[in-house]
């Protein structure tokens, strides 16, 4: 299994109080150390993004505005997500950790990938850094995927709703995008009425979950939902937006979910689509402790072999949004 991270990443410094700040990756390093793996897996440095790729998703004009923007020394681009001068740089290479990484699997040279990266991407529409996230990593993965000619199921199971995935692909039938999130929660978006536009309705797919909801409802979501969706449309590659934020011990949100539920949604996920054509992006995950125990399951997953750090949930509510769900799509 492949790992991608890079000293950028690091360089990004949101400050101390920041919730998205450096030690993430630390407490990733430590979850791939517990996860036990070994040899298994295997690191690399990813390049950076090109502005041609980029624009796949990003306009020039918003791409050159943050350069500049960094270059100047930075600031805020919103409350939320302050940026320095280094963090250009993290953006490219956080974005660009997708690209190389399929290109390695096409290669062969792993049967999955994880991009344990940062800044994280789901919030980052195609002209607006947002929520913490710059470019969206994933949305540009997918939007090459797709311009090449595959089918691509994203899954985003990060407690925020991933608006910035969401309107990347809302008018397009060549990525089939699913969000479980908490709800109402920042950003405001992810409603049940939110099902894409034009020749992309119906390949948008939201859970409004609400707090407490616990990884049976997740589990039910993914079962009778997801997996049926996943069969008629067939999809080629499965990309994950793996925030670890609705953990129970997560300090900005009120979901229930375990490092064991993450195990489970990332097996049964990642089965959606042939070895060598799944991948993983890092997104949100403010427990330091809990993104540990999360990055290890997560990773046991992908490579096929389990870690459970804690033990699944279950008792939680949700299950009336499953079933509005599945009415809403010809499930039931």
């Amino acid at each position: 299994m492949l790992v991608a991270t890079h000293p950028a990443c690091l360089e990004h410094n949101t400050g101390e109080s920041h919730p998205e700040r450096p030690g993430r990756l630390a407490a990733v390093g430590k979850g791939i150390e517990t996860a036990g793996l070994g040899e298994a897996i295997v690191g690399f440095e990813p390049r950076q993004a090109s502005h041609a790729e980029l624009s796949r998703v990003h306009p020039a004009e918003y791409v050159e505005a943050l350069e500049r923007f960094c270059a100047a020394g930075g600031g805020n681009l919103d409350p939320d997500t302050p940026v320095v001068p280094a963090s250009f740089e993290a953006a490219l290479r956080a974005a660009g950790s997708g690209l190389e990484a399929i290109e390695r699997l096409q290669r062969g040279e792993g049967d999955a990938a994880f991009c344990a990266v940062r800044p994280p991407g789901h919030h980052a529409t195609p002209t607006r850094g947002m929520g913490f996230c710059l470019f969206n990593n994933l949305a540009v993965a997918a939007a090459t995927l797709a311009e090449a000619g595959e089918r691509v199921l994203v899954v985003d199971y990060d407690a925020h709703h991933g608006n910035g995935t969401q309107d990347a692909f809302y008018e397009d039938p060549r990525v089939l995008f699913v969000s479980l999130h908490q709800y109402p929660l920042y950003p405001g978006t992810g409603s049940l009425q939110e099902r894409g536009r034009g020749d992309g309705l119906g390949t948008t797919v939201n859970f409004p979950l609400p707090a407490g909801a616990t990884g049976d409802v997740y589990r039910r979501a993914v079962d009778e939902v997801v997996v049926p969706l996943a069969e008629q449309w067939k999809p080629t590659w499965v990309l994950l937006s793996a925030g670890f934020d609705g953990h129970r011990d997560d300090p900005i949100t009120e979901l229930g979910l375990t490092a064991g539920d993450y195990a489970d949604l990332t097996r049964e996920v990642m089965a959606l689509a042939p070895a060598g054509h799944r991948l993983v992006f890092l997104e949100g995950g403010y427990d330091l402790w809990a993104v540990v125990h999360s990055t290890a399951a997560c990773l046991g997953a992908l490579a096929g072999t389990p870690v459970r750090p804690e033990p699944s949930t279950s008792g939680g509510p949700g299950g009336e949004v499953v079933d509005a769900v599945a009415r809403l799509y010809g499930l039931r």
